[in-house]
């Protein structure tokens, strides 16, 4: 079934089911899509390519839309080599096709690509470039979540080209909750420029956006609201959701034991919402996402060669790079012999941002004993709320 817009604005992008991590890094057991569009007018748009790795199949849809037409226009929202790795290709194929991007692109466009400087177009916030019942008027997003991004808005059929925001993994057949994949997507890939998406909002906020064309997942449409609802409260940093999400690092495991442990004392005290992850095993850009998902993260680790079990280290290193704030956080720390993990852990949390250091904290020695009972009772009445 093809993905089109209208009849106007045809989908030629392509699902990469092959994938197994993307950007080489995140986990993406459904693929992901490349999304690309073609407006056909008077004037003939192509809005981005695709990744390198699906070429041909990119331009068998680009050239079964085409016909015997020539674009005239490639528009590029963002550069990143999934969206631009057929660039350089459909250049060299129409000579008479120029580039539209941002004067960013343009310093940026030498460094991955070979092309003529002369047929490049930059675009200036508030400009516009007609293609004939179709308009797009482009707005520059720096940051969201490279320098060079803008996104454009189709005025006759109020749709929004909106580079890499409001995407998800997954391929567009894939039969699945919107939010959950969108928001490991949001916090692993933009998260960290949160004060650039909020500018993105506000000017889109001004625009009467009818259909949503990211250049990772589905066409949105009834959703809208609900959407740029999610994305100002994830990147304003707010909780989503009032809940606890333990994220434990255990080497023997007795700080597993504790933490299940603590995830049942906490549902028995009526806490909302109780997640868990072993940091050892589960994909990191879920938890990643579940901490910013809830408004308390308990951190439970094993002591490690005078710091902390790398496991919750590294957990904590990717807090930081993604700009994790505005949180409460609490710790429990097993010592074993020479306990280490509390002070390792609450020092690389001090570093952000208006976290809030729950009053009470759990260390154990080894185990979790009857002795130790007081201290996760008052952890766990503390963490309820």
């Amino acid at each position: 079934m093809k993905n089109h817009v209208s009849d106007s604005i045809k989908y030629i992008g392509v699902d990469d089911k092959e994938i197994d991590l993307f950007e080489n890094q995140y986990v993406v057991p459904n693929g992901v899509s490349y999304n690309s569009f073609l407006i056909i007018d008077d004037k003939i748009a192509i809005m981005d390519t695709a990744d390198a790795r699906v070429t041909d199949e990119w331009l068998a849809n680009l050239k079964e839309e085409l016909g015997d037409r020539k674009p005239d226009y490639l528009i590029v929202h963002h550069l990143e080599p999934d969206h631009s790795g057929v660039l350089a290709t459909v250049f060299d194929m129409y000579p008479q096709l120029n580039i539209v991007c941002t004067e960013k692109a343009k310093t940026m466009l030498p460094n991955f690509f070979d092309v003529d400087m002369n047929r490049v177009i930059t675009k200036k916030e508030g400009e516009t470039l007609e293609l004939g019942n179709h308009t797009l008027t482009f707005i520059p997003a720096p940051m969201v979540h490279w320098p060079e991004v803008m996104v454009s808005y189709e005025s006759s059929e109020k749709v929004l080209f909106s580079a890499d925001a409001f995407g998800k993994f997954g391929t567009l057949d894939t039969d699945e909750d919107w939010t959950c994949e969108a928001r490991r997507y949001y916090f692993n890939i933009v998260g960290k420029y949160g004060p650039a998406v909020q500018t993105l909002l506000k000017k889109a906020s001004a625009l009467d956006i009818k259909t949503i064309c990211p250049l990772h997942g589905p066409i949105l449409t009834d959703t809208i609201p609900g959407v740029l609802n999610l994305y100002n409260t994830w990147s304003s940093y707010q909780p989503e959701e009032q809940g606890v999400f333990i994220a434990y690092g255990s080497i023997h495991g007795n700080t597993a034991k504790a933490a299940e442990m603590m995830k049942e004392l906490l549902e028995k005290k009526g806490c909302p919402k109780v997640a868990i992850a072993d940091l050892s095993r589960a994909d990191i850009a879920e938890c990643v996402e579940d901490a910013f998902r809830y408004s308390t993260l308990l951190c439970m680790a094993s002591s490690f060669d005078a710091g902390v079990f790398p496991p919750m280290g590294d957990f904590i290193h990717h807090l930081q790079s993604k700009a994790f704030q505005n949180r409460r956080v609490a710790f429990v720390e097993n010592g074993s012999f020479a306990p280490s993990a509390l002070r390792t852990m609450r020092a690389e949390f001090e570093k952000m941002k208006n976290i809030n250091f729950a009053e009470h904290f759990v260390s154990i020695m080894t185990r979790a004993k009857e002795s130790d009972m007081p201290a996760f009772e008052a952890l766990a009445e503390e963490l309820k709320q």
